[in-house]
């Protein structure tokens, strides 16, 4: 028998559902997360779009690939760079400047799709200017949030900002595949420049947010300092190695355009980018659990080894439900990973420093990925598809096993013990008391 309408919900449910505190105590977190919603939205539409028009322009596994090492040196420098600039200038300023930016590139790519012949040194050069220009904003976005939320809301704000992505990583590779079919890349990325327009609107109503204490000029020095404070932090350390680690050996989506052929056809191409954030979504809805969890070093380790687990899994079977099954699996343990994981950064990085180390984050969850392209479709052209999956899957469990033993620091950390995170709690309730 059904319980009572007006009864309390049980304990457990409380527990488990997603903290929305944040979007309700901070005007400038929601118009942050609604702007993130949006420009997501469309980049996702994009980034289906891109390596699906390459792959049709030289039906190549490693010119697909490539577009991820294009990018990977815009990345790093204008990165570090992002992250100097993040702790000398108006945060919001620069997120707008960027965005802006971003719109402008995904316009040309639209302009060269629209040509009788599109040309395929354009999609690489654009790639590489979006990637600086993410570089760029990103630490000044990531930057933001300790700033507008408070400092025991940190964890609920990872998590939402983390649905963010999910909801626009399942509904934008959807739509885009729908837009790919109906009236190809140029439909696709139309669609991404209206996105950028809604954004600007929403971050243009963003109060100022400049970097506490004395500012300091963006010079080598001052990027020098920031990467010495990471190297301080054998805890923070551990994060971007392990992440590192994950992504590098078990980030194979620049195959995911073979894989759909090998599994149906383009129509299925969709799935497989969105499967990953269904397990995502499901974690983050419940995600409730993860404040009673302190030993957010160990959390980290494990959800890493599950996600290498589950990209390996895809490489054992030929069924499309399995597989994506198994994406979901590696996409819900990706997301536990990263709630910690930002869980630690903001909540024990000092203002000063955090555009920096922001930098550094984007670095160890960027560079990642797009060396994963590389060594998933380089794999895949030595062996086979099917094998690259799993060697990769493989090595990544093996690779954070090794970053958790020489890195103890990462297995040990907690919340509650640590002085880092202690002294920001104090600095956060002397800031709220004034």
């Amino acid at each position: 028998m059904a319980a009572p309408a007006d009864q309390p919900r049980p304990h457990w449910f409380a527990r488990m559902r997603l903290d929305t505190t944040p979007l309700r105590a901070s005007r400038d977190f929601r118009l942050i997360f609604a702007s993130g919603l949006i420009t997501y939205l469309g980049s996702m539409i994009t980034y289906v779009a891109l390596p699906f028009q390459v792959a049709h322009l030289t039906g190549s596994f490693v010119a697909v690939g490539l577009i991820g090492l294009a990018e990977l040196v815009p990345l790093i420098v204008f990165g570090l760079y992002g992250g100097a600039l993040a702790d000398s200038v108006d945060r919001r300023v620069m997120v707008i400047a960027t965005e802006a930016a971003a719109g402008l590139l995904v316009t040309l790519l639209l302009i060269n799709s629209l040509l009788p012949s599109p040309q395929l040194w354009v999609l690489y050069a654009i790639a590489m200017m979006l990637a600086a220009v993410d570089g760029l904003q990103r630490p000044s976005l990531d930057a933001m949030i300790p700033r507008v939320v408070a400092h025991d809301q940190l964890a609920a704000a990872s998590a939402l900002t983390s649905l963010r992505w999910q909801l626009g990583s399942i509904v934008g590779p959807a739509i885009g595949g729908l837009l790919l079919s109906a009236g190809g890349a140029a439909m696709a990325y139309g669609v991404d420049v209206i996105t950028f327009v809604g954004s600007i609107v929403l971050l243009w109503r963003l109060s100022s947010i400049r970097v506490e204490g004395d500012r300091e000029r963006p010079t080598l020095r001052h990027i020098g300092a920031g990467i010495s404070y990471a190297w301080s932090r054998k805890d923070l350390l551990g994060t971007y190695a392990v992440d590192l680690i994950a992504m590098v050996f078990a980030f194979p989506y620049a195959l995911f355009p073979f894989l759909a052929e090998d599994l149906g056809g383009a129509w299925t191409l969709g799935l497989l980018y969105s499967a990953g954030a269904v397990g995502s979504l499901l974690v983050t809805l419940t995600s409730g659990w993860t404040g009673s969890v302190h030993r957010h070093g160990r959390a980290i380790v494990l959800a890493a080894a599950i996600w290498g687990l589950g990209i390996a899994l895809v490489g054992v079977t030929h069924s499309l439900t399995w597989v994506l099954v198994f994406l979901a699996i590696a996409g819900g343990a990706d997301m536990v990973s990263g709630i910690f994981r930002s869980a630690m950064w903001n909540q024990t990085i000092p203002d000063d420093v955090r555009g920096r180390m922001a930098g550094i984050e984007l670095l160890s969850y960027s560079i990642g990925p797009l060396l994963g392209q590389v060594r998933s479709s380089t794999a895949a052209s030595l062996t086979s598809l099917r094998m690259s999956f799993i060697s990769g899957g493989v090595l990544c469990i093996v690779g954070v096993g090794i970053a958790a033993f020489a890195l103890p620091s990462l297995w040990r950390y907690d919340e509650r013990t640590s002085p880092h995170a202690q002294q920001q709690r104090d600095k956060r309730h002397e800031h709220d008391a004034r």
